[in-house]
């Protein structure tokens, strides 16, 4: 072996050497951080620790809260539900009575309106009707009379006067 190769492997074998002691202090310088980050996880879990446990408690009470107030709205919809039932049964009711009183007032008033217009034509039939009949014998008695008495005749205008007043 020539004294080059010799320096080549020298220098070869130091840088590796080299490399091996910087790894070596790396190595030593991540367990230093570790073990200090280990330090710093075991502080903060025993900070986060009591959180937790609030937590969970705090978890389990509003999970306790929450299935009360689930039972009590529960309640609550039946209630309502029973109470709606009711009111829909009192407006079946209610609806069905005044159809009922609406008929009756139905049947009221036609019977009113019949009875009126059988009044009506019974007035007609038996006052007005004779009335007119009466009246006309009266004006032919008197115009009778009148032309045998030798009375002047009526004018247009008298005439029209005594028909007005039995309209």
């Amino acid at each position: 072996m020539d004294s080059n190769t010799q320096w080549i492997m020298v220098a070869a074998i130091s840088v590796a050497a080299a490399a091996i002691v910087l790894q070596a202090g790396l190595m030593f310088a991540m367990y230093r951080n570790t073990r200090a980050l280990r330090d710093q996880v075991i502080a903060l879990v025993a900070k986060i620790e009591p959180i937790a446990e609030n937590s969970q408690r705090l978890l389990e009470e509003t999970r306790t809260s929450v299935a009360d107030i689930t039972t009590q709205a529960t309640e609550l919809l039946a209630i309502g539900r029973r109470q709606l039932t009711r009111v829909d049964e009192v407006m079946s009711e209610a609806t069905t009575r005044a159809r009922a009183q609406m008929d009756r007032i139905e049947m009221v008033l036609d019977d009113t309106v019949n009875r009126f217009q059988e009044t009506t034509t019974l007035l007609q039939n038996g006052v007005l009707k004779p009335l007119k009949q009466i009246s006309a014998l009266a004006i032919g008695v008197r115009a009778g009379f009148a032309f045998l008495l030798g009375a002047r005749r009526t004018t247009v205008e008298q005439a029209t006067h005594d028909e007005e007043m039995f309209i």
